[in-house]
């Protein structure tokens, strides 16, 4: 299994996109920062991505956020990372899980779909190693232990995570997905934190596992009560959001990949946002105050 350190960077597959020709230029630089993992998250182009982010860097983890299964095929996956493993071995890791699908698909179980995946997966020569699951409710969490590297939990707590370990033992990896705002005013932290909270909020699998956690449907309301937004997303200035990463650590996550949505504000049309950079080299400097994991 790969160590991918204490904390990698989580960024949409279009927002990599969005940097057109600075994409490698964006990519070197977080390596170069001293993150452990670049994740490239679910979307249409996220295979290719990955491939143009392996390109661009030398020696980081690159990793899927996730690949949905009903989307990408197991056939594009196992040649996609063939040729991540031709080109720049030992780097890829692919996380996969059920993601949004099409209504003639809600007839099928997510459960047997993703098992009967996995098995195609093995049979393509795809290293279980190489490969980790979205996994936040206990039946995923126990494939993801026996048929992964790990789970890779998106939009919990540090409870969830604490949860997950249990779930998980202690071999497997851990790493979930955290969200950041980089702003210590509550009023303006949150308000970012809400935009894009609320599209996630709305999905049954989400909403599902915080009701699990104690959250309430007025938690869900609109974009997220206070009590939900400071739960799952980590505000304020480097130090406190680096305590939060550190929480998660406490709780048993091998890895956090922080999604900084401080992108949200720069402009309406998502069409003219940038990767946050700046926030990154930020982050960058608080990494040192981590323990290894």
């Amino acid at each position: 299994m790969r160590d991918l350190g204490a904390v990698g960077v989580w960024a949409p597959w279009w927002l990599w996109e969005q940097e057109g020709e600075q994409l490698a230029e964006a990519a070197a630089d977080v390596e170069e920062l001293g993150f452990g993992a670049l994740w490239v998250a679910n979307g249409p182009g996220m295979l290719e991505t990955a491939a143009a982010v392996l390109g661009a860097t030398e020696r980081i983890t690159v990793a899927t956020g996730i690949v949905n299964i009903w989307v990408h095929s197991s056939e594009q996956v196992a040649a996609g990372y063939r040729q991540a493993e031709e080109e720049h071995p030992g780097r890829l890791l692919l996380g996969l899980g059920n993601g949004p699908r099409e209504a003639a698909q809600w007839a099928l179980s997510p459960y047997r779909e993703l098992t009967q995946y996995l098995d195609r997966l093995d049979a393509a020569g795809v290293p279980v190693e190489r490969r980790m699951l979205a996994a936040v409710g206990p039946r995923m969490l126990e494939l993801a232990a026996a048929r992964s590297s790990g789970a890779h939990p998106f939009l919990s707590t540090p409870e969830h995570t604490a949860q997950a370990r249990v779930a998980l033992g202690s071999g497997p990896l851990l790493a979930p997905e955290l969200k950041v705002v980089l702003e210590s005013d509550p009023g303006t932290a949150r308000a970012i934190a809400r935009q894009a909270l609320e599209f996630y909020l709305s999905k049954r699998g989400y909403s599902g596992n915080l009701r699990r956690l104690g959250f309430t449907d007025e938690d869900l309301a609109g974009g997220g009560s206070d009590r939900l937004v400071d739960a799952v997303v980590a505000w304020g200035d480097v130090d406190a959001v680096m305590a939060r990463i550190a929480e998660h650590h406490q709780a048993g996550a091998n890895h956090v990949a922080v999604q900084v949505l401080n992108w949200q504000t720069d402009d309406p049309d998502r069409d003219q946002r940038r990767l946050p950079r700046a926030q990154y080299r930020q982050l960058a400097e608080g990494l040192a105050s981590l323990e290894p994991r």
